[in-house]
């Protein structure tokens, strides 16, 4: 058996940063994503609409590890062979998108509707009203919600060790496997995902209590 050492750290360190970059390319992949739909989902067309709602509930009703076995395996199968890091962004993205798009479109719906019609009065176009009205309130509604997501995201992005992409989790199995330390090897684990998320949290309550959200 052998002991712990500096390089295993290392590796499960680097896992960490991992973990991190692939939260980050997913937020600001479903960010952009989530920004769309909840737009569509306020759009005039019927249409779109319909397309943001069905993506929310198709997305929301699977499994994030059958969408990573999609992207995955399933894009293999089509001859497309994408590296690990693709795969887990693009299923962590889509999940995200899903996600964000309800909780930021129903931050815009909750902006109360005078303020929609006294922005029409004002004769402004569609687009100007939401830039420079609608969003600007909703942001402040949707920032705590926001922030609890994001914690949500680093702990999911653990189900990327299944397609092989070493992240932290992965990297903590791989050094279990060498030296047979579970004790010491997930209890590290462990910590750096509260280093990394405890953070996030307390900063979403303290933005709760501050913007007052969800009281009257």
């Amino acid at each position: 058996m052998n002991a712990f050492t500096q390089t295993h750290l290392d590796i499960i360190l680097q896992g960490a940063g991992w973990t991190v970059m692939l939260s980050l390319i997913a937020l600001i992949g479903g960010g952009a994503l989530g920004l769309a739909i909840a737009l569509s989902t306020l759009s005039r067309s019927r249409l779109l609409r319909l397309l943001a709602g069905s993506y929310i509930q198709l997305i929301q009703g699977t499994p994030l590890l059958v969408i990573m076995f999609l992207s995955f395996f399933g894009l293999s199968i089509l001859g497309w062979n994408l590296p690990g890091i693709v795969a887990a962004s693009i299923s962590l993205s889509l999940y995200a998108g899903a996600h964000l798009g309800e909780i930021w479109g129903s931050c815009l719906r909750s902006v109360p509707k005078n303020q929609w019609e006294a922005a029409e009065c004002l004769a402004l176009s569609r687009s100007v009203r939401m830039l420079r009205v609608i969003l600007p309130q909703a942001l402040r509604i949707a920032t705590p919600p926001t922030v609890g997501f994001t914690v949500q995201l680093i702990k999911n992005s653990s189900l990327a060790s299944v397609i092989g992409f070493v992240e932290l989790v992965r990297a903590g199995q791989l050094v279990n496997n060498t030296i047979f330390e579970p004790g010491i090897v997930y209890f590290l684990v462990a910590g750096l995902y509260f280093l990394m998320c405890y953070p996030l949290s307390a900063f979403s309550r303290k933005l709760e209590r501050k913007l007052h959200v969800g009281r009257r």
